[in-house]
Parts: structure tokens; sequence; C-alpha cells
């Protein structure tokens, strides 16, 4: 399964970190970095998948995730 748009893209440093813990671009109280690295520890650690962000600045972002059956 894929999610992509047509937006503004991440610089490599961004996707770099998407994955980490606590790894955020919002403001200061605004979120806790926590979504994707929960999502990454589903569906790599737990289902043996792939989960993948490939983005370029001025491009847009596909998010993909693989499980296998």
């Amino acid at each position: 399964m894929s999610i992509a748009d047509n937006g503004l893209g991440m610089e490599q440093s961004v996707i770099d970190k998407i994955f980490e813990p606590f790894f955020t671009t919002k403001p200061v109280g605004k979120g806790t970095g926590l979504g994707l690295s929960i999502s990454y520890a589903i569906v790599v650690e737990k289902h043996g998948g792939k989960l993948s962000c490939v983005s370029a600045s001025g491009e847009g972002t596909e998010f993909a995730i693989e499980i296998p059956i």
C-alpha cells in the first residue's frame, strides 16, 4: 500500500530522521514525534515488513508499506 501527495516534499536531512522516536518538524508543543516511529515498529519489527519514504523537495512525498502474507 502506498500513500502519496504532490506537496512541498522533504529535504534528505528530514527523510534520514523521519522514523526516529521524538523527531518532529512541528513547533514545540504541537507534536510528539512518535507517530511514524510507532508505525515503523509495528510494520517492520512486529510484522517483518517494510515502511519507506520517498520524497524530494518540491516534488511531493510517498510512503509505502509492505507486509508479507
